[in-house]
């Protein structure tokens, strides 16, 4: 019997950590064979049918989240409509909530598998064995927990139960060889559960939380460090549940680790001050914590269960930024109960004055089998019916609202992902706060698609959604400001320089290499470029001088090493 085990990423460059889960736990069942397929959401339907169906399997499952679960039940459609026999399982969060109506809306799907699934899985696929065949009745699947199947015309269930699996059963994906470590990404997980009810995250519906034991743990990370894995995201909900734990785990990566990349979801206001002494230590460049502030008021958060200390939580991200070299990545819902337009802001300008490296903004995710659907019905909330199911209304937020802050969260996404424009938002904070000229850029940027922008184009916008912020003779100095940032992204082309500053080509220069300032550590077998300019004020430094300065931007470039800008 062949089973394919599928889902599809939102990106290419993501790799399942569930498919390799369930089928190392899956490994020695007699006549079983299982391989694993991915794709993503943006290749066509049509082609993806085409490659599962070239697979000859006698069952696929499918791992099913919000962002595939539509593409997912098309394709099952059809499947079933091309060889009626295959049977289909879905899994996964957004196949575990509402499964007697999915299943009637989808008369295609064989098998739901409820939570967490490497033993239904493993228990379903010895049933088949053992029958060698498909069952011919429900009576052995009745058995088996947290199952949902066909019986003739109706669906059934087996047990309802609780149980949360003993992770350390779960054989490592990594050793048995079914994680492609050519992706870019890498998925691992050290634990499962959270500590945390939040109403609005299925997290809170997992249990406690179980860690997989220390030694499993360095086991799996010095295999993926070994093999130099470029990224590697941990999807522990709250990986310094354990302080002394993550104290342990870290100072393990430090001491093995040579080239790998680290993401941490983390509560900041579990860190100790040890740890904090041990990521004083971190590289730059090789860890980075995403860290939930949801939002800067405490009734709020009370309202949906989220246990946080903000103070400690932002005595502990100052203390990050100042002390240690690990990216912050800090992010906000907006759209929880109580907390209009203006107290959205005031949390916004509360997490940009942390001065964190990145700051995300996302509305609300109404989900399917979070407590937050028994508040938003509760409290007058209207969402969409389909996946994300992002908020459209509430007591607190019009859609207009809510269409203004993610322009704002998509406006901080472009700025952020091309340089962070530090110079230009400094010169504007002299006379607004850093929500009020991104409130007021929305404003101004109203409906505009902001997708796809090419980070001159992106600078352009910047100048453009700006420039009444700063009138009259400020205007030239925020343009000034603008430019310097820009060309601390990205080299200015000789008659292509952005649209703010193409009066400024006659005060522009190309150095070569020999006009350079002598006595520069410049690397050898590099690409080497320069450009010169003579700016308003001199901004190189934390503080500001006043009067023209000349700097000398030099780009250096090598395969495989990026773009890296020296000033001069």
């Amino acid at each position: 019997m062949k089973i394919l085990l599928t889902t599809l990423h939102a990106k290419y460059s993501h790799a399942s950590l569930a498919l390799p889960c369930l089928a190392s736990s899956c490994r020695g069942i007699p006549g079983v064979e299982i391989s694993i397929r991915e794709w993503t959401v943006n290749e066509p339907r049509e082609q993806i049918l085409r490659m599962i169906m070239a697979e000859q399997a006698d069952m696929v499952a499918f791992s099913c989240y919000i962002w595939n679960i539509e593409q997912t039940l098309q394709i099952v459609s059809d499947i079933k409509k091309i060889k009626p026999q295959l049977q289909v399982v879905l899994g996964g969060p957004e196949a575990s909530f509402g499964i007697f109506e999915l299943m009637h809306a989808n008369p295609a799907i064989d098998f739901v598998i409820k939570g967490e699934g490497e033993e239904i899985f493993r228990q379903l696929l010895e049933t088949f064995a053992e029958e060698d065949n498909f069952p011919s009745s429900g009576h052995n699947l009745s058995e088996i927990c947290n199952l949902f199947f066909r019986d003739g015309e109706e669906i059934v269930c087996g047990p309802h139960t609780n149980h949360q699996i003993d992770v350390d059963t779960i054989p490592s994906p990594f050793e048995t060889g079914l994680v492609d470590l050519t992706k870019p990404l890498i998925y691992y997980e050290t634990s499962r559960g959270c500590p945390f009810s939040c109403a609005f995250c299925l997290s809170s519906m997992e249990g406690s939380v179980r860690s997989f034991v220390l030694e499993r743990i360095k086991q799996d990370l010095l295999f993926l460090m070994s093999h130099n894995v470029s990224q590697i995201k941990l999807v522990d909900r709250t990986f310094n549940y354990d302080a002394k734990r993550a104290g342990l785990i870290w100072e393990f990566i430090l001491e093995h680790n040579s080239c790998s990349h680290f993401h941490f979801e983390i509560a900041a206001d579990l860190l100790t001050n040890e740890n904090l002494l041990i990521l004083a230590k971190v590289p730059e460049n090789t860890f980075r914590f995403e860290i939930g502030i949801q939002s800067a008021s405490e009734s709020t958060l009370a309202q949906v269960g989220r246990k946080a200390d903000l103070e400690r939580i932002y005595n502990n991200v100052r203390r990050l930024r100042a002390e240690t070299k690990v990216e912050l990545h800090l992010d906000l819902v907006a759209g929880l109960p109580g907390e209009d337009y203006a107290g959205f802001l005031e949390s916004l300008q509360k997490v940009a004055g942390l001065n964190p490296h990145e700051i995300q903004i996302e509305p609300l995710k109404v989900l399917k089998g979070s407590p937050m659907r028994e508040i938003a019905s509760r409290e007058e909330y209207r969402f969409s019916s389909y996946p994300p199911y992002t908020i459209l209304r509430n007591r607190w937020l019009s859609y207009d609202d809510i269409c203004r802050i993610e322009t704002i969260g998509r406006l901080l996404d472009l700025f952020q992902k091309h340089g962070g424009f530090a110079t230009a938002f400094e010169y504007l904070k002299r006379n607004m706060t850093i929500s009020q000229i991104l409130d007021q850029m929305a404003r101004k940027a109203g409906n505009e698609n902001l997708s796809s922008f090419s980070r001159r184009r992106v600078y352009e916008l910047f100048a453009t959604l700006s420039e009444e912020l700063a009138t009259g003779s400020g205007r030239p100095e925020l343009q000034d400001a603008l430019f310097f940032d820009y060309c601390l992204s990205e080299m200015p082309l000789m008659g292509k320089l952005p649209s703010f500053a193409s009066h400024r080509q006659k005060e522009c220069s190309w150095p070569g290499q020999r006009d350079l300032p002598s006595g520069l550590d410049l690397p050898q077998g590099c690409r080497i470029k320069a450009f010169r300019h003579v700016f308003i004020n001199d901004y190189r430094y934390g503080e500001w001088k006043s009067g023209p300065a000349t700097c000398t931007f030099i780009y250096v470039s090598g395969a495989g090493q990026g773009l890296r800008i020296l000033m001069v």
